[in-house]
């Protein structure tokens, strides 16, 4: 009996949170349509802040490689061969 009651509780809980999340998800997003417009800007903004952030990586770990340049003269070499490829794409 007691078992009975203990698990009828546990699914009534668990009934309770999945109804929360539904009325959430239907109070946040009205329509299907509004849902997949709203996925597909944030996936629009997701590429163009990944290429930007690495972007930035990739500009700061030559500038590291460049102030290394000094110790390590076959590195140095290589890092001016990537800023001449770069500026003569300019």
């Amino acid at each position: 009996m007691v078992n009975a009651i203990k698990t009828l509780k546990e699914e009534n809980e668990k009934g309770a949170r999945v109804n929360v999340i539904e009325e959430l998800f239907y109070d946040l997003n009205r329509s299907r349509s509004q849902v997949y417009w709203t996925n597909f800007v944030r996936g629009i903004f997701f590429g163009v802040g990944s290429v930007l952030g690495g972007t930035v990586v990739i500009a700061i770990f030559i500038w590291i490689l460049g102030a290394f340049g000094n110790v390590f003269p076959p590195l140095a070499d290589f890092v001016n061969g990537i800023i001449d490829a770069m500026s003569q794409r300019r």
